[in-house]
């Protein structure tokens, strides 16, 4: 009796069951694995090493890959977030291209995957011009190239466009193997609206630019999503409050996957100020709300109006109400003139 599609499953987990919980593939071209936490670390060092140990396993007799460039979504963190099909296109592509060429071997490693003698080429954002033309020479060849980048999606803040676009051009087969993704994994646990986002990126590094920025995106109709370095977090973030306003709310997600993992979720005027106190390492994604949905309190609306308009025009009072609590300014002014009339 054949195997139900079920029992193939169970089977395919069964064979990765035993791999690193953790691994971190990105940051000054260091790997460090950290072992899972049953096991104490002589017994992971042993079971490592140990003959006939689990790893991924591809199906007897797989049929061949297609000929074409494939982008293959690698682990943010943790070794096991990785699909079964990228395994399989890793495991069978004629040629091998990734960002970092020691973070995908290491990844091959982990889940063992044999490079076999297949080229393994290094493609990134300094040497794209000149690898590229040895990368479609062999799609045009006939041959199955599997591109990875460092840690992520390939072409979300990470090399691949040109050689998309290349690839596209001389009407060459695309596919890609989704998987892990800092953007989606960032949404899923930052409490904010994801029924629409824009990812934004890195922000510029100098100021006038990245405020410049920010305002651009001040009055998008979704969930901003950034990607930020630790050491200009706090800067960002107090951009951020006063451009986008501080009370709307916010998400810094830190180390998203590994052990250190931290997700801190406050108004950004709280944010600015709690990481402009504090030194922080990693990788980090900020998701912001989108204009306008933030709930306040409108005891706290009645009140800062009341105090503004104590010393200024019901329009003027408004605007900056309107300003600082991140709200539309026609309900300010509304509101505004009922108080007016009540004083």
């Amino acid at each position: 009796m054949g195997y139900s599609s079920v029992q193939k499953a169970q089977a395919a987990l069964l064979r990765v069951s035993t791999l690193p919980a953790e691994v971190n593939l990105s940051g000054n071209d260091k790997v460090t694995m950290t072992p899972a936490a049953t096991p104490t670390d002589a017994q992971a060092d042993a079971s490592d090493a140990a003959p006939g140990r689990r790893s991924y396993r591809p199906a007897a007799d797989p049929p061949g890959l297609p000929p074409g460039l494939y982008f293959v979504a690698t682990p943010i963190g943790a070794a096991r977030d990785i699909t079964l099909r990228a395994l399989d296109i890793l495991g069978s592509a004629d040629v091998l291209a990734a960002e970092d060429t020691r973070t995908l071997r290491h990844l091959m490693e982990i889940h063992g995957i044999a490079l076999g003698g297949r080229p393994l080429i290094a493609y990134h954002d300094h040497n794209g011009a000149q690898v590229r033309p040895r990368l479609l020479a062999a799609l045009a060849a006939g041959r199955s190239v599997a591109y990875a980048s460092e840690a992520g999606t390939p072409l979300v803040a990470d090399p691949g466009y040109q050689l998309a676009r290349a690839t596209i051009d001389g009407q060459l087969p695309l596919f890609a193997a989704p998987g892990a993704s800092a953007v989606l994994c960032a949404l899923g646990v930052a409490g904010l609206p994801t029924d629409r986002f824009l990812f934004a990126g890195f922000l510029p590094n100098a100021a006038a630019g990245r405020r410049r920025s920010l305002a651009e995106l001040r009055d998008t109709p979704a969930t901003l999503v950034f990607f930020e370095s630790p050491r200009r977090l706090a800067r960002s973030l107090t951009d951020m409050a006063e451009i986008l306003g501080p009370s709307r709310a916010a998400a810094v997600c830190r180390e998203l996957t590994k052990r250190f993992e931290e997700v801190v979720r406050d108004p950004l005027g709280v944010l600015a100020a709690t990481f402009s106190a504090r030194e922080v390492k990693g990788e980090i994604v900020i998701v912001v709300d989108r204009p306008g949905s933030a709930s306040v309190d409108p005891a706290l609306v009645d009140a800062a109006l009341l105090t503004a308009l104590k010393e200024m025009s019901v329009k003027d009072a408004a605007t900056q109400v309107a300003l600082h609590l991140n709200l539309a300014r026609r309900d300010m002014y509304q509101r505004a003139l009922h108080l007016g009339g009540q004083a």
